[in-house]
């Protein structure tokens, strides 16, 4: 199946595209505002969906609102329409529809050739009117605020906020995807969902919440679906020199021990190394409770019920990946039996509390 995108190199256009290609779904055939006339028509000839999402948003001159809208939809339905082509169409319109500004007038335009397409064809026209969509490879200063405001602020970079109270609605790219390739797989009109109220002060505020969280332990509560999104979004925007970043390694002639996350709701998860020949732990928890998985190297595990002298042994390899459950009240230990460095995640149910450990000294 080939299937035309126009805009493709626009934000919602590759985003369309890579998933496109990555379900193989169909033969692609990319157009933009760069490509030639005699491209368009090639592609008209062999295209049996079109997802119309070439659009002009933020033009130097108003003019170029109604020939990058209006006019290159008559032009698609032109070329359509002088080879009796009926082919399904899906067009990217706006929320901005009636509210009489240049944009919304160019885009109600192309809506209604599209509506005349589909009178006189019979071929099947979705019409979506999209609120703010945000998401990876949206362009800052252009598409969205939410690009605009993830860029700079990942860069520390200021922010511009003339009315904190402000509320728009806002939907994200994978969610619009979702919609577009279902619409065209069922050829029927889908409600776009979710959709998101947010003011401008709210957006920045959470924005500004991720950056304070950079090279720290504790991660965000992603729990909401918009804030998993939005995280997910400013991700995208990390500078290089900002997508890595170092861990503290509390080293000794034993090993080291290096927290790796602090999870608010979920307790953390460390990385402990132990030198050949040595053993670690001797010490039980009242409430706390953790998973052993070595990684690499192999060992023993053992653990003794305080004030029982049943002692259970559990042998570790990082050839068999296994979870061992340390218990509350039980003593435990872990030693290295081999000849190389042994690797064990620990994933602990609570955040390491220095004014309330939970952790007292027993050998096993």
């Amino acid at each position: 199946m080939n299937i035309l995108v126009t805009g493709s190199n626009g934000f919602l256009g590759k985003n369309l595209i890579a998933r496109i290609n990555a379900t193989n779904v169909g033969n692609v055939l990319s157009f933009d505002f760069d490509d030639s006339a005699e491209l368009l028509e090639e592609y008209i000839k062999k295209a049996d969906l079109i997802f119309h999402l070439a659009g002009v948003n933020r033009p130097d001159d108003s003019s170029e609102y109604y020939s990058g809208n209006s006019g290159l939809t008559e032009t698609v339905i032109r070329l359509l329409e002088a080879r009796k082509r009926s082919v399904p169409v899906l067009f990217s319109s706006t929320a901005q529809v009636g509210n009489e500004s240049d944009y919304g007038k160019s885009k109600e335009m192309a809506e209604n050739v599209l509506m005349g397409y589909t009178e006189r064809s019979g071929a099947d026209v979705f019409i979506y009117r999209f609120p703010g969509i945000f998401g990876k490879w949206s362009r800052p200063n252009y598409n969205t605020v939410v690009a605009t405001f993830c860029y700079n602020i990942a860069r520390g970079l200021s922010i511009e906020i003339r009315d904190s109270d402000y509320e728009f609605a806002l939907c994200y790219v994978d969610d619009v995807v979702d919609l577009m390739l279902k619409t065209m797989s069922e050829q029927k009109q889908q409600e776009i969902e979710p959709v998101y109220t947010v003011t401008l002060g709210n957006l920045a505020s959470l924005i500004e919440s991720f950056a304070s969280d950079e090279c720290k332990l504790s991660l965000d509560d992603l729990s909401d679906s918009f804030t998993k999104k939005l995280y997910a979004t400013y991700l995208s925007f990390l500078p290089e020199e900002k997508m890595s970043y170092p861990l503290t390694m509390r080293e000794d002639e034993r090993g080291s021990f290096t927290e790796f996350l602090h999870l608010p709701k979920h307790g953390q998860v460390s990385i402990n190394v132990s030198k050949p020949g040595v053993t670690k732990g001797d010490h039980w928890h009242d409430t706390k409770h953790e998973k052993f998985l070595v990684v690499s190297g192999h060992g023993i595990i053992r653990q003794r019920m305080t004030g029982s002298t049943e002692i259970i042994e559990h042998h570790v390899s990082g050839d068999k990946l296994e979870v061992v459950e340390i218990l509350p009240g039980y003593t435990h230990n872990l030693s290295n039996l081999g000849d190389n460095d042994m690797v064990t995640v620990i994933w602990a149910s609570e955040i390491f509390d220095e004014s309330h450990p939970d952790t007292f000294f027993e050998e096993v």
